[in-house]
């Protein structure tokens, strides 16, 4: 399946930057190539014989350099045409030939590097490299003839010297078109590799997303089943103390008012957690029941880490208030999830555990000795959870690394204005 995608792409067109970089090329290639034209009329050297009018080679110069501003926007017409005018401008002897080489070496590159069509860019550079030896057969061949008696005077090697120059222009030829073809390719494979990159991080990133997701919508059913089972509880705490009531009512009238203040109460509390309920229930779904916990069982989990080996305290401050049952839970649920993130990622010591009961708020506070950062993962399961259950309640939470080491974990729950307090 691999295979198939990667035969199947094709390399996005050029960019409008791309495109301009290409018509600055072209251009700079243009007048740097009738500089070369100038240098060579100022030194005379006609190496491919005598030259033609001046126009001409002011024609075949820009004819050869000028189609690479085109390149990358159509790559197979330009190395098409910048193929046959330099065969053309050769046949001609036009004189200017160094940057006519490069350009032709450009346009074989850029039909590699960005050809849509692999086997007709493939054979497209295969039949231009072919064609360009074939020319340089015919050339060596038209002028053999025509090499002056003492061109090579000065020849002391062992090789034959008009065999040992056709050679070395072979040779020379075979590594221009072998780089040209050959990084023309890598550039290819290299973009298809950048494209594949950037397609499996982006589901990466739209597979953690999702993933988040369902997170926040199963620790938000999880939240309001808890909720739903404490508006149970008041409800069915009404139909008791309505019943009693009933049955009071004309017997002991003080005992039916306590009554009714209870059921006043316990309505407002239930259609409280309701609301709180509705707020946090997005979606429906099979969940794990949830077991059942508050802030008295929060010694439990100081026990555990114990057992685990920490130096574990916990430490109650303030007057205990009778909490609200969904409040108790979500305290005990942040408390449990900072405590296992200890055990199992922190390589903690010690953990310290407070509970605050301040004036308008009870408070979780959650310390270690850690590593710095060992609870910090911001798309986990747990900072998910413990974040969904603080804002159900209105309150305020707070992750990070503490100033002298270790990590912190502190929630905040506001209390209703009547909560009652205990001795």
């Amino acid at each position: 399946m691999a295979v198939a995608q990667q035969g199947e792409w094709r390399r996005p067109g050029p960019t409008a930057e791309q495109r301009r970089n290409d018509l600055w090329l072209g251009l700079g290639m243009t007048g740097l190539a009738l500089v070369s034209l100038t240098l060579a009329h100022s030194t005379g050297a006609f190496l491919l014989g005598p030259p033609p009018s001046g126009p001409e080679q002011l024609w075949w110069t820009v004819a050869v350099t000028l189609p690479l501003i085109w390149r990358r926007r159509w790559p197979a017409t330009t190395l098409l045409i910048v193929s046959v005018v330099f065969i053309a401008a050769q046949a001609r002897s036009a004189p200017e030939t160094q940057f006519s080489s490069w350009a032709l070496f450009c346009a074989l590159y850029t039909v590699g590097a960005w050809g849509q069509a692999r086997q007709l860019a493939r054979r497209l550079r295969i039949g231009v490299i072919a064609t360009m030896f074939a020319w340089l057969g015919i050339y060596y061949a038209v002028t053999i003839d025509h090499i002056p008696p003492d061109a090579f005077a000065d020849a002391a090697g062992p090789v034959p010297p008009v065999l040992a120059a056709m050679v070395n222009g072979v040779l020379v030829n075979v590594l221009v078109f072998g780089f040209a073809y050959f990084f023309g390719e890598t550039a290819w494979v290299s973009a298809r590799r950048e494209h594949e990159l950037c397609a499996q991080a982006e589901d990466l990133r739209s597979s953690q997303a999702e993933s988040r997701e369902r997170a926040v919508l199963g620790e938000r059913v999880r939240i309001a089943r808890e909720l739903h089972d404490v508006v149970a509880h008041h409800v069915s705490v009404m139909g008791v103390q309505a019943s009693a009531c009933r049955r009071v009512f004309d017997r002991d009238p003080g005992k039916a008012r306590t009554a009714l203040a209870a059921i006043e109460q316990s309505a407002r509390t239930a259609v409280d957690e309701l609301r709180r309920m509705l707020g946090v229930l997005r979606t429906s779904g099979d969940a794990e029941p949830p077991a059942a916990g508050g802030v008295e069982r929060i010694g439990e989990l100081v026990e555990r880490a114990r057992a685990a080996g920490l130096t574990a305290t916990l430490g109650v401050y303030g007057d205990s208030v009778a909490l609200p049952e969904s409040v108790s839970q979500a305290a005990y649920r942040v408390t449990q999830e900072a405590v296992t993130n200890t055990l199992k990622h922190a390589g903690a010591d010690m953990l310290d555990v407070r509970v605050r009961y301040l004036a308008r708020e009870v408070e979780v506070d959650v310390t270690d000795d850690g590593r710095a950062g060992g609870t910090a993962n911001a798309v986990g399961l747990g900072l998910i959870g413990m974040r969904e259950r603080v804002t159900a309640h209105d309150g305020d939470l707070e992750t990070g690394p503490r100033a002298g080491g270790g990590w912190r974990v502190r929630a905040r729950f506001p209390l209703p204005v009547d909560a009652g307090r205990s001795a």
